[in-house]
């Protein structure tokens, strides 16, 4: 994963309670062992406030040298705007990329555009996250290999883009544990993981707090 690299307000009261509430949430996500996540760089001219993290969905060797394999890997944005948006239909949004090498089975499915987009909104539902105003795409990208890379079997990769509303809470506060923790749940279902009880995934955790855009990196 990419060393994390935060742009800093000049003074923490300067960033509005409800992000940092909200960004400060992301740390009680309950998240399978199989994620590895950390803060990165968040966009700077998408909102007044924006906070990001990018993560992997990680397979570890069983024997001494073994390499760490990324079975898949993707990056989640909150963004906020105290006065609202009207394409957002909310103050808050989330934005997010996941990204993955498929089986050649499932990467020659017709029906895998369809599949994989309701991969997102279930997640999302079995999380009981309250969201609105759902977008996305989903695209399949298939890779053939000629002269030294001959020897390479055809690949395919899928990449699901997405944003949504999320619900706010008392306070004007999302649950944004809850929408990180249906995030990986995607992560870990592109990656080709079984599926875990929700109730069993161990309690993970990232840090950093809320940092305001356009200030200088450090």
């Amino acid at each position: 994963m990419a060393a994390a690299h935060e742009h800093l307000a000049d003074s923490a009261d300067e960033v509005p309670i409800p992000f940092r509430q909200a960004v400060e949430a992301l740390r009680s996500a309950r998240l399978r062992p199989e994620i590895e996540i950390d803060p990165t760089p968040a966009p700077k001219r998408l909102a007044p406030y924006a906070y990001a993290l990018e993560a992997a969905v990680v397979e570890h060797g069983t024997g001494p040298g073994d390499e760490v394999r990324d079975l898949a890997d993707g990056r989640l944005v909150v963004l906020h705007n105290p006065a609202g948006d009207e394409t957002w239909q909310g103050t808050f949004r989330v934005v997010t990329l996941a990204r993955a090498e498929l089986e050649p089975e499932m990467g020659a499915d017709p029906l895998l555009p369809e599949v994989s987009w309701s991969w997102l909104t279930g997640a999302l539902d079995a999380r009981a996250v309250g969201y609105g105003a759902p977008s996305g795409t989903v695209t399949r990208a298939g890779s053939s290999y000629f002269g030294a890379l001959a020897a390479r079997e055809p690949a395919t990769q899928i990449e699901i883009r997405a944003s949504w509303t999320p619900a706010e809470g008392p306070g004007g506060v999302p649950d944004l544990a809850a929408h990180l923790a249906a995030w990986c749940d995607l992560l870990c279902q592109v990656a080709g993981l079984p599926p875990v009880a929700l109730d069993m995934a161990p309690r993970g955790g990232v840090v950093p707090l809320p940092q305001r855009r356009g200030s200088q990196p450090h």
